[in-house]
């Protein structure tokens, strides 16, 4: 019990991390805990109870067989969403509704793709949708790309040549969207708590947003991307699809045939607001979210390490612990013997003797506390 406790001050589990409701094991993902309960090769006590009284969708463990198949008949979602925006049809609202200017809501976005570029491969936006909390469809239209379309890619968005001759051109669409999210506050006076501008929510928004050429804070209070909640990650730390999202967690299927945009936003917010719900306990230990324990990288430089090699990366922590040591000497902290060595066999050769034991693990908790 000891080491548990330990572990558990010193491991910074986030808030948002699922947790098995049997055994109390924190896991990375629900994909994790997914695993843990009945996957390949699963711990048998936990799924032997989940098997019983888990729900498939939300791996929530109820009281009761009973009380899980009441759980499990609210918890599933009905995908009957494509014949309630069937209406939509051609029809653009080019207009967004000034009952929704008021206050700081959440809305969905998504947008379908078409094809530009001599082969077809360029993703044009042709047609967007937002979405309200309460799955109302608050804006809706057929864009008009700045270059020309090369491919319609009907087979999956459904749209014709027609549908674009007399659609909206990108620039307008890009900007009542931007004012509709913005709601009155200037772009850079938004900041992310207290402000007006609106929580956006939807999947793999940084395409998106890059496609319509809108600029939006990207800060953790503005934008909800359920394709980059670590929680609904794969294990692999990659996103997974919308649709295997909406299918695993909701129960229900979408983009099975023409795909559209109000469907995406519909499952987006529903993720969104399902994760929203889930019980985020404080606890009395350390967290990955306090301040004090947040990876202090710039955006850049975390970019950078991810796309280092295991070779690179021992090879600049070898420089930096190097570098830290030096300095180190020249404080007079510690005495320390250099071996001769050549610097291209850095990542190969042992640093240093240290011969002064005890600034042992004051050193170590310094370099693991700076880089």
């Amino acid at each position: 019990m000891e080491h548990l406790v330990e572990h558990m001050r010193t491991s910074y589990h986030s808030v948002h991390e699922p947790m098995c409701g049997i055994c109390k094991k924190h896991c990375r993902s629900y994909e994790s805990l997914r695993e843990h309960l009945i996957g390949p090769l699963p711990k048998q006590e936990c799924k032997s109870i989940f098997s019983i009284r888990g729900c498939r969708f939300c791996l929530t463990i109820l009281d009761s067989p009973n009380a899980r198949r009441v759980h499990q008949e609210r918890c599933q979602l009905s995908g009957g969403l494509l014949a309630s925006f069937a209406n939509l049809g051609l029809r653009d609202s080019l207009t967004i509704d000034n009952g929704y200017a008021r206050g700081r809501q959440v809305v969905a976005l998504a947008c379908k793709m078409v094809g530009g570029g001599s082969d077809g491969s360029l993703d044009l936006c042709a047609r967007v949708c937002l979405v309200d909390e309460n799955e109302n469809v608050i804006f809706h239209t057929y864009v008009k790309p700045p270059i020309p379309v090369t491919n319609y890619r009907y087979e999956t968005t459904g749209i014709r040549p027609e549908y674009l001759r007399d659609a909206t051109p990108l620039r307008q669409v890009q900007k009542k969207i931007q004012d509709f999210l913005c709601n009155g506050e200037p772009m850079w006076k938004i900041r992310p708590r207290g402000g007006k501008a609106r929580i956006l929510v939807g999947h793999n928004l940084d395409h998106d947003l890059d496609r319509l050429q809108l600029e939006y804070p990207a800060g953790n209070d503005e934008v909800k991307d359920t394709a980059k909640y670590p929680p609904l990650m794969k294990t692999s730390k990659l996103s997974n699809s919308l649709k295997y999202l909406t299918q695993a967690y909701l129960g229900y299927d979408i983009q099975t045939g023409m795909q559209d945009p109000c469907e995406d936003c519909v499952a987006a917010m529903r993720l969104y607001t399902r994760m929203r719900s889930q019980n985020h306990t404080m606890e009395d230990y350390p967290l990955a979210s306090d301040p004090q324990n947040r990876n202090n990288f710039a955006s850049w430089r975390q970019s950078e390490l991810e796309r280092m090699s295991p070779e690179e990366m021992l090879c600049n922590i070898k420089i930096r612990l190097l570098l830290l040591v030096l300095g180190f000497l020249r404080k007079g902290l510690f005495q320390a013997t250099l071996r001769p060595c050549e610097i291209n066999t850095l990542p190969n050769y042992s640093i240093f003797y240290i011969k002064n034991k005890n600034k042992l693990g004051s050193l170590c908790h310094s370099i693991t506390t700076r880089f």
